[in-house]
């Protein structure tokens, strides 16, 4: 990759957690200031960056619409989005859908319901492996070369007092998984929320991907949400039909 690539990729990155000034885009990527400038002013006028009016820079309307069609063109993510919605309807808490993407695995699509808090997930963002539901429901279903190279970049951080923290752990966690077909975060990133996740297939028979059924502890806890898990799984097997999956072959 170019310098001047790689460098505007990492400006187009530290903008997208908010705007920046010129200063501190320098600093960040230890180069002139009138370096970063230029490379601003180029993006500038493909409206990938726009300036402010305090003189910092954010992103521009041009990357919205390439991040659009960007997501278009993710097929299971069309696919799957009127189930997410009629889940998110239905039960009034996020559903998330996270895919494999070579060795990790990224939310492709949130739906917040009516009941939705806060959450550290977005859309484009990697899952923390050793702690996300959707993670352990793909992971349990993948094939054990993929599975090893996804668990390679595993920090096992401890966040809460239910984290699983080593892989001997966390490889006996995806058994369980594999045994009853679907998965779960017991709070285990954030105290305060749980959810169950389900795998969905493609037609070869892996797990491609997942979604999940996540809430407030407070509001619906673990408990209760496995309630729902006939409905998440029905979704599932849907869309993983429709990607290809041959129900006879393995059963989500």
């Amino acid at each position: 990759m170019s310098q001047s690539l790689d460098r505007a990729i990492s400006i187009i990155m530290e903008c997208s957690t908010g705007s920046k000034g010129l200063g501190e885009l320098a600093e960040t990527l230890d180069v002139h200031r009138s370096t970063v400038l230029r490379l601003l002013q180029t993006m500038e006028a493909r409206d990938f960056m726009r300036r402010r009016g305090d003189g910092s820079w954010t992103l521009g309307f041009g990357l919205a619409g390439v991040a659009v069609t960007a997501l278009e063109g993710i097929e299971i993510r069309g696919i799957a989005q009127p189930w997410l919605r009629r889940l998110s309807r239905e039960f009034g808490h996020t559903i998330h859908l996270a895919e494999l993407n070579d060795d990790e695995i990224v939310y492709i699509d949130k739906v917040e319901g009516r009941r939705a808090v806060r959450m550290h997930s977005r859309i484009g963002t990697v899952v923390q492996v050793h702690t996300a539901g959707v993670a352990k429901a793909v992971l349990a279903f993948s094939q054990e070369p993929v599975r090893d190279r996804v668990l390679e970049s595993a920090t096992f951080e401890r966040f809460t007092s239910k984290t699983i923290t080593t892989a001997d752990d966390y490889r006996r966690a995806l058994g369980e998984v594999r045994e009853r077909g679907w998965a779960e975060d017991d709070g285990e990133f954030e105290d305060y929320i749980n959810c169950i996740a389900v795998p969905v297939f493609d037609a070869g028979g892996d797990a491609r991907a997942a979604i999940s059924l996540t809430a407030l502890r407070a509001i619906e806890p673990l408990s209760s949400l496995r309630r729902h898990l006939p409905r998440l799984r029905e979704a599932a097997r849907d869309i993983s039909i429709q990607l290809g999956w041959n129900p006879d072959r393995r059963r989500p």
